[in-house]
């Protein structure tokens, strides 16, 4: 089932809009300059969507109650506006009209998080075209303080947050795409941040995940380098400082990765997309601190991976894929057996250019179902699972 959006529909989030215990999705239509509300029925539909005005080139969408109030509001960056936009929730599917915030030039990922301690989401987001990276701290009532910002690398691209040095306080992960570190920067608790911390990685570090994958209760980093095609494995020694860099040979071009535990052995494993061999590499996690030879996962000549989601698709207790493949136009479904290995692809057709995939249960069935901006042809595309 498709549904319309705006043009270019370039990222998504799910979640309960209108606190009726049934998912809807939000769009960033980057061409549109919009974001798009659709509120599900709770059998698998949606409603047609709702349009609200954003800055220019909205790209990443992230969700969270910035007005405490138990109701979800809506964060989106501008990347031609070099702002942020907030949508605040009335917790029945519609929303004000956006208050927009500065940021550095051309900001790309968000994510939200209480970087002061006083219980109110905050927003950090890496400005791609400037070389750092804008914390937005909450005031609790929807709005927020004037940017602070902090030099990262070159061409930050990805940004992820957690605690590195083991004292309740979030710090910051971000992948510098254009000269080839990873930045760390220690939060004091107070909205305020260290001086970064870089650390060597391979060429064209695009996306960065972090988990504990040596369980030793520390936070490790684990980044995709795009031009030289591996991913750069930090371990955490849980006072902020990281080893240096383990590598992996990947396929061509990984452009995300994502974290799971596919073989149930109490070891993280990884997931990482790449984009031009129509691969996806999977890395078992095992006790002394490395991971196995990769496993390719093969969704074909020309398919262009460009993101994907992971979940239960068939209900066996076991960690699926799910791949959008934006060169030929269809989603690949990998499902795991017990043993950590993988099926070959399902593959199902999509509209034209799928871009950004997410999961949730659509129908209140306990199935997963699957959702995916097809950013050619302005539409989402909505997949719902037998459970099989």
């Amino acid at each position: 089932m498709t549904y319309s959006t705006g043009s270019n529909p370039w990222s998504l989030a799910v979640g309960d809009f209108n606190n009726d215990t049934r998912l809807d999705i939000v769009v960033a239509n980057l061409g549109g300059n919009t974001v798009s509300i659709l509120l599900g029925y709770g059998n698998g539909s949606f409603a047609n969507q709702t349009t609200y005005s954003t800055g220019s080139n909205p790209k990443c969408v992230a969700i969270g109650d910035f007005n405490n109030d138990t109701l979800l509001d809506i964060v989106v960056t501008n990347t031609g506006g070099s702002t942020v936009s907030t949508l605040l929730g009335y917790g029945n599917g519609s929303f004000e009209n956006q208050t927009t915030y500065s940021t550095g030039y051309e900001p790309w990922p968000v994510t939200v998080g209480d970087f002061n301690n006083d219980t109110r989401l905050d927003i950090v987001v890496a400005n791609f075209g400037v070389n750092t990276i804008s914390i937005l701290l909450g005031y609790g009532n929807g709005s927020f303080a004037n940017q602070m910002t902090y030099s990262t690398g070159a061409a930050p691209g990805s940004v992820a947050v957690g605690d590195f040095n083991n004292d309740t306080l979030l710090d910051i992960a971000v992948a510098n795409f254009g000269d080839n570190t990873v930045s760390i920067l220690l939060g004091h608790g107070d909205g305020s941040f260290a001086n970064q911390t870089k650390y060597s990685t391979g060429s064209g570090p695009s996306s960065v995940a972090i988990d504990d994958f040596n369980n030793d209760n520390r936070l490790d980093i684990v980044v995709t380098n795009w031009n030289n095609n591996s991913i750069s494995i930090f371990l955490g020694y849980g006072n902020g400082v990281f080893t240096k860099q383990m590598t992996y040979v990947t396929g061509t071009s990984p452009s995300s990765v994502a974290v799971g535990n596919f073989n149930n052995d109490n070891q993280l494993d990884i997931v990482a997309a790449n984009a031009e061999d129509g691969s996806v590499s999977v890395y078992l996690g095992y006790p002394n601190e490395g991971f196995l030879k990769q496993m390719r996962l093969i969704t074909g000549n020309g398919s262009r991976p460009k993101s994907y989601a992971i979940g239960d698709f068939n209900n066996d207790g076991q960690i699926d894929i799910a791949v959008a493949n934006s060169g030929t136009n269809n989603i690949s479904i990998f499902l795991r057996h017990d043993n950590g290995s993988f099926g070959n692809q399902m593959a199902y057709a999509t509209d034209s250019s799928p871009w950004s995939v997410a999961v949730g249960d659509f129908n209140n069935d306990t199935i997963l179902d699957i959702v995916v901006a097809n950013l050619g042809s302005d539409n989402v595309g909505v997949f719902l699972g037998r459970g099989n």
